[in-house]
């Protein structure tokens, strides 16, 4: 019996930092950024689709595709980052569910925690795959902060932001908040808390309690 849990929330709010704390508490996480690294991979579907699509214009000398080659490309207008959405997502979608499966699988007939780490989950329309929706909320300001520290450009990092959903869909969707906006600290005694209730949901599921959001 596994609990599914989508988290979510903006760029650079803090997710990978709450799926770190969840993973060190025994929860199965899968992060959908790795995997669309994966499937960026020579020979996977992905990079037949990028290359496909994009030509050889977005690949590297040894013909790896170059994020930022394609980002220029792919995520100029809203419309372009949709197409580029719609040629990847579905095969993140089942490339996670796969793993979920997989290690529900494995564990049988024990119980665990599954987390889905991933930014599009409501604006993909994945809601539906899980029994609980974590948002992970940070101000805007220090999204914006967050990003340009780790190498985004001002621009960049503002672009990405407006073509994510708005902050108060996202917080009207969320089954649990997790607020970043203040420290390591603060924000790891929340973790703590949503772990504690993902418990309770878990056992919950398993009396037959719980179902699908």
């Amino acid at each position: 019996m596994m609990l599914r849990v989508g988290l979510t929330g903006g760029i650079a709010s803090g997710k990978s930092t709450v799926a770190h704390l969840l993973a060190e508490w025994g929860c199965f996480v899968v992060d959908a950024d790795k995997v669309v690294a994966e499937l960026y991979q020579i020979g996977s579907p992905g990079h037949d689709a990028i290359r496909e699509r994009y030509g050889e214009g977005v690949l590297d000398e040894e013909g790896e595709i170059d994020r930022m080659k394609l980002s220029a490309v792919a995520l100029a207008t809203p419309e372009a980052a949709n197409e580029l959405n719609t040629l990847i997502h579905p095969l993140v979608i089942a490339e996670t569910q796969r793993r979920l499966h997989e290690k529900e699988e494995a564990v049988k007939p024990d119980a665990l925690i599954g987390v889905v780490e991933a930014t599009l989950i409501i604006e993909g329309g994945t809601k539906h795959l899980y029994d609980k929706i974590v948002v992970v909320d940070a101000d805007p300001v220090s999204q914006v902060d967050r990003a340009i520290q780790r190498g985004l450009t001002r621009e960049e990092a503002e672009r990405r932001m407006a073509r994510q959903s708005e902050r108060d869909i996202r917080l009207r969707d969320a089954d649990y908040v997790i607020r970043n906006d203040g420290d390591r600290l603060d924000m790891a005694d929340q973790v703590k808390q949503l772990h504690t209730k993902l418990l309770l949901d878990l056992e919950r599921k398993s009396r037959g309690v719980i179902s699908l959001s």
